[in-house]
């Protein structure tokens, strides 16, 4: 069942206004961990309803509804990287994995685009509207944007498609160009806090704060129930050191590299606030060491060291090697902080 959360309600009838003149492209974007998934698909539900509610909603109990509710409507098609196809099966209980030779792609390969061909060459079921939703946009790789491209250039009649991104400067200007962007909003912090705590989460302001304000990314990682890994590079973080920045390399050498370099870089962003304003965002937890750290680390340095974690971000998801990669990072975290 695709839902709406508490903070998209005003973007939601925002979106109605283009229900008169439909874009036969509309790019969603904002940070990650904020629901943008649910929003596109709601949407697509909505527009593929035949009785829509006034307030745009899909009404739940016709025909198309219920395909769309079983995964089977014939004029909806949904592309996202093998890995987050994975992640759902898991949480259904169908582990496919174990029988595969290789882990499953985090790309949107060109295969993937190519197959809506025959999709959008055959008629439409009760002469409605096609409706194809992509996410994340930047998975799409080389080959992949450029087949798409050609799709957006010459749009089938009759088909929308709906893209979602965590960062456009991750994708192809030509693009960016052909879709009309609609910007999904960050809930305020009190607003994501509610919802965190109806939903049962325990500790959720520190969640929260930790997620850079994401309510799906907090609830996400604290049903986990474990900041051991995160806890471990903050440690290191707090008491840079090179001995240190090898041996918490060889042990973090498995944890999603990404999710390292996001950590670093909230540190860095409360390093930074701390030294200039005495304020701290996203680790309340580590004020104690954030401002002793704060008192000698030289603006310049702390800057530079901000200029490349957003590098290495760009490069987390492709490195020749894991433990290289996290020991180039604080190694160079260690320089800016001797």
């Amino acid at each position: 069942m695709s839902i709406l959360y508490p903070w998209q309600e005003a973007a939601w009838q925002q979106l109605q206004t283009l229900r008169q003149r439909l874009p036969h492209a509309i790019l969603f974007h904002g940070a990650a961990g904020t629901g943008k998934a649910d929003f596109i698909e709601h949407f697509a539900r909505a527009l593929l309803c035949e009785n829509v509610q006034p307030d745009g909603h899909a009404c739940g109990t016709c025909a198309s509804c219920g395909w769309f509710e079983q995964g089977s409507h014939p004029d909806y098609r949904r592309i996202r990287p093998e890995a987050l196809e994975d992640e759902v099966e898991g949480e259904e209980g169908e582990d496919k994995k174990a029988g595969k030779a290789k882990a499953p792609s985090k790309e949107i390969k060109i295969e993937q685009i190519r197959n809506l061909s025959d999709f959008m060459n055959i008629s439409t079921h009760r002469a409605g509207l096609r409706v194809v939703v992509l996410y994340p946009a930047e998975a799409l790789n080389m080959p992949a944007s450029n087949a798409l491209l050609k799709t957006l250039e010459e749009p089938p009649p009759g088909t929308v498609f709906l893209l979602s991104s965590n960062s456009l400067d991750r994708l192809l200007p030509t693009i960016l160009s052909r879709c009309r962007k609609f910007a999904l909003p960050m809930p305020d912090h009190a607003q994501a806090l509610a919802w965190l705590q109806a939903q049962g989460v325990n500790d959720a302001d520190s969640w929260l704060r930790e997620q850079g304000g994401a309510p799906l990314a907090a609830m996400a990682q604290a049903e986990t129930g474990s900041r051991e890994e995160m806890d471990m590079l903050l440690q290191y973080l707090a008491h840079p050191g090179v001995e240190a920045a090898l041996k918490t390399a060889d042990k973090m050498q498995k944890v999603p590299l990404s999710a390292l370099v996001s950590w670093q870089q909230r540190w860095l962003y409360d390093l930074f606030s701390c030294k200039l304003t005495g304020q701290i965002r996203y680790y309340p937890r580590y004020q104690r060491e954030l401002k002793a750290l704060a008192d000698k680390v030289h603006v310049s340095r702390l800057m530079a060291a901000i200029k490349g974690a957003n590098e290495r971000r760009a490069t987390s998801d492709h490195p020749l090697s894991p433990k290289l990669f996290i020991e180039d990072m604080l190694l160079d975290y260690t320089a800016c902080c001797g």
